[in-house]
């Protein structure tokens, strides 16, 4: 049998299930990746759980989002990350080393292996050949123990590449056209393969741009073949020997189909507030700007840079325009310094920060209220940028930096400036000083959690009942963001270790009175909130289920799911349903009570559950869709509870 990369991948990590789309698979993990917005409460699941060492090959913990020491709380995190870190056998990346997912690629990845990572752009390491999913912070936590990763198998979506990029077209124009075919749900429960002769054309950072940006397509993961540009890159980071060539197998099928040729794009954005919602750049161009960013996860190459730097030297950018510089690694930083593109890019007025995902997550750089920001991340939900009635535009280099140079929103095409030739680095800096290796572990097992005072550990879950009646607390449309439900940013983040603090900023961007009022329920036996499509969509924080739950969600309930927080809500004991008959969804509403009678025994019987609007004398019928185990995880209260079940059997 022919095998397309991904399916081999997952061939050779399959510990339990089949292969059949839709069905659950239990997948071994090689490598993990946690970062310190979501990495304090994995090593907190972790302690909780009675987790002795790191089982995988490698695990790396990045200090790249809460980088902003306004107080003691982000210091006092960074020194537990580090002392768990060393207790546990893990890789620590200290403050300023880079971004997670680059540095990663960088140092770590390797072709041919899994990855799985607390972060929703974990996908961007599947440009090494790689299997990189994101997932919530507790099925990192299994993963670092030794346990398989569950999850539902994936179709396979083919898209072959053909031509090659015109001048002022690159790989952000590339991953936004697919954005704009198929939109922000398009990829549920896909993974995106890119196959063809255009590959060629694809730089390794050219790959992690359109991995990158596959969390924003809904998809499970992205995939391109290890080859020779794989092992180009690997050579230049002095591991050529972690190469192998891994490649799809001659007649090789897809589930689905997708052409993208290069040489047919044109300089794309994805208009506010939604990565899904884009245009050619032709179409808003003139808008007057406030900001234009470059760096993050989702554009963080030399190249991504550089060209930039060429745009804008011996140039100055338009009066008023805050023209915001994210290095995304130490190493690359070093470079740019040496080759001239940080002194051009001072010399035309740009403002530099410190290499970190900063701006991307709200931390730092928030745009002015009304004012519109030009950026390259990979996300513009509402108020994601720090800035509550935000408007953002998501953009290229190309598009960011001619932009800040007019002072509008301008097609590159039309600047007036020749297309800058840039070349990378022949020989990059390798620079490994903030990144440091495991201990051995009889040195680990000695070592002590650091624990400031902001540090809570994790509040006992309870099971969930067999009765309930629970008010309807919420109710909301389609597409409401992680970010929604609890914002990143500079004045919540801090408090991402200590769940009482942080549950009290959940669902503010949506109804500000929610904490209270479900506070004022918690001990009544708790709350359902409803939702409409792609509900939970964006990151992969597990707080956004946590926090809730602290406030005592027992249900959600709405049209359907995006992956990565559905699974989140299973592993916290928080029961996600959604609805048989959509015309119930406009029936419910904010002041109804739902009753719900031998919920367990419903759950165990079938995938159909039935609740009782009370005083309204209907009926509703609603789906879950768990599996045996994840229904053993629901009726003991979470994951937490199952292992240590487990452990103490």
């Amino acid at each position: 049998m022919s095998y397309n990369v991904a399916q081999k991948l997952i061939k050779d990590h399959l510990v339990k299930g089949e292969m059949t789309p839709g069905s659950e698979i239990g997948l071994k993990i090689d490598q993990t990746l946690t970062q310190d917005a979501t990495g304090t409460m994995v090593m907190l699941e972790l302690e909780a759980m009675g987790i002795e060492q790191a089982k995988t090959e490698a695990s790396a913990q990045y200090v790249d989002h809460n980088l902003i020491q306004e107080d003691s709380k982000n210091p006092d995190d960074h020194l537990f990350l580090e002392s768990a870190a060393k207790r546990f056998g893990l890789h620590f990346s200290r403050p300023g080393n880079g971004v997670s997912h680059p540095v990663h690629m960088q140092r770590l990845a390797k072709p041919g292996k899994t990855l799985l990572g607390s972060d929703s752009h974990t996908c961007a390491n599947g440009c090494m050949g790689m299997l990189a999913i994101g997932a919530g912070g507790i099925d990192v936590a299994m993963a670092i123990a030794g346990e398989p990763f569950y999850v539902k198998m994936p179709k396979i979506w083919g898209v072959k590449v053909t031509g090659e990029f015109p001048d002022w077209v690159s790989a952000k124009d590339a991953i936004l056209e697919m954005l704009r075919r198929h939109g922000v749900k398009g990829g549920v429960n896909h993974i995106f393969e890119y196959y063809g002769p255009g590959l060629k054309n694809l730089t390794a950072m050219d790959r992690h741009v359109i991995a990158n940006m596959g969390a924003e397509l809904g998809a499970t993961g992205t995939v391109f073949p290890s080859d020779d540009e794989t092992r180009r890159f690997l050579k230049l980071q002095g591991r050529e020997e972690d190469w192998i060539e891994l490649v799809a197998d001659e007649g090789a099928e897809y589930d689905e189909h997708d052409e993208l040729n290069l040489s047919e794009l044109e300089p794309m954005i994805a208009k506010p507030s939604s990565p899904g919602n884009v245009v050619p750049v032709s179409e808003v161009e003139g808008e007057t700007i406030y900001q234009s960013y470059i760096g993050s996860s989702a554009n963080p190459g030399y190249r991504d840079f550089a060209v930039a730097s060429k745009i804008v030297e011996g140039r100055s950018i338009e009066n008023g325009v805050s023209f915001d510089l994210n290095p995304t690694s130490r190493q690359m930083l070093i470079d740019l310094s040496q080759q001239g593109h940080i002194a051009n890019f001072l010399q035309a007025g740009a403002r530099l920060h410190q290499a970190g995902c900063n701006g991307c997550i709200g931390m730092g750089q928030a745009p002015a209220t009304g004012r519109n920001s030009l950026r390259t991340t990979p996300r513009n939900f509402p108020g994601r940028s720090g800035t509550k009635e935000d408007s953002v535009f998501l953009c290229s280099p190309e598009t960011a930096a001619v932009s800040a140079l007019s002072g509008k929103i301008t097609d590159p095409r039309n600047a007036g400036i020749d297309y800058p030739e840039v070349h990378e680095v022949d020989e990059p800096t390798i620079d490994t000083q903030l990144l440091e290796s495991p201990l051995p572990y009889e040195e680990a097992k000695e070592v002590e959690l650091v624990k400031g005072p902001n540090v809570a550990s994790i509040p006992k879950m309870d099971e969930l009942p067999n009765d309930m009646e629970l008010p309807v607390l919420l109710k909301m449309g389609d597409d409401i963001s992680t970010d929604e439900i609890l914002a990143g940013g500079a004045r919540v983040l801090p408090y991402r270790s200590n769940l009482p603090e942080i549950s009290k900023f959940t669902f503010e961007i949506v109804d500000e009175s929610y904490y209270d009022r479900a506070m004022d329920v918690r001990d009544q036996g708790g709350h359902v909130v409803v939702g409409g499509t792609n509900y939970g969509q964006g990151s992969s924080r597990e707080h956004a289920a946590l926090a809730p739950r602290f406030l005592g969600l027992k249900v959600a309930i709405v049209k359907d799911f995006a992956r990565i927080h559905w699974q989140n809500l299973a592993n916290f004991g928080v029961l996600p349903l959604t609805f048989t008959d959509e015309a119930d969804w406009d029936e419910l509403t904010q002041k109804d009570v739902l009753v719900f009678k031998g919920l367990r025994d419903q759950i165990r019987q079938g995938n159909t559950v039935e609740a009782e609007i009370k005083g309204k004398g209907k009926t509703i019928k609603l789906e879950h869709a768990l599996s045996e185990r994840q229904i053993e995880i629901m009726e003991t209260g979470g994951l937490i509870n199952w292992v240590k079940d487990r452990l103490n059997r």
